[in-house]
């Protein structure tokens, strides 16, 4: 080879320039926020994939079939959290946990960003409250004001600021 060294410079370079970002600025994604309860307290999180193809279409999100697989089967944990989502749109939903605090210092060894969904029917017209937790749809179901519906359904909702008002690095 005539020029060893523009080679070895060339193939230095290379990995570099494909990994160098494009623009100037940083790069930048928007995406619907959403907001849900955890234990009495609000968290944003944002919806990017789901495993069931028609609610995939219906939000606008990733079509992700293997996030069913996330359930677990006997024998073998799942990674998932349940996510209480009421059908007819009366209130936002509940989520079982929240990372505390939110990004990598999160304690709680419990949450998941997978979450499979639930379904909450209100029985009772008249009982229609807004439930702010776990505990108080499960107390409410418990009382026959609501029936749940467990789903095979798992969507990836990751928590962008979480209870302790804390945010991941860049949410504005």
């Amino acid at each position: 080879m005539r020029f060893p060294h523009l080679w070895l410079l060339v193939c230095t370079l290379l990995p570099v320039a494909c990994a160098a970002p494009r623009t100037s600025g940083p790069a930048e994604t928007t995406l619907p926020l959403h907001r849900a309860w955890v234990d009495g307290r609000q968290v944003e999180y944002v919806t990017t994939d789901i495993s069931d193809a028609a609610m995939a279409r219906q939000e606008g999100v990733n079509h992700v079939p293997r996030l069913a697989l996330a359930l677990g089967a006997p024998g073998r944990p799942g990674v998932t959290e349940r996510v209480y989502k009421f059908v007819n749109g009366e209130q936002i939903t509940v989520f079982q946990s929240a990372p505390l605090p939110t990004g990598g210092a999160n304690a709680d060894r419990s949450y998941s960003p997978l979450w499979r969904m639930v379904l909450v029917r209100w029985r009772q017209p008249a009982a229609l409250r807004e439930l702010r937790s776990e505990e108080q749809v499960l107390a409410a179901q418990e009382r026959g004001e609501i029936a749940l519906e467990l789903t095979g359904i798992v969507v990836n909702c990751p928590i962008t600021r979480s209870v302790d008002g804390q945010a991941l690095k860049g949410v504005r």
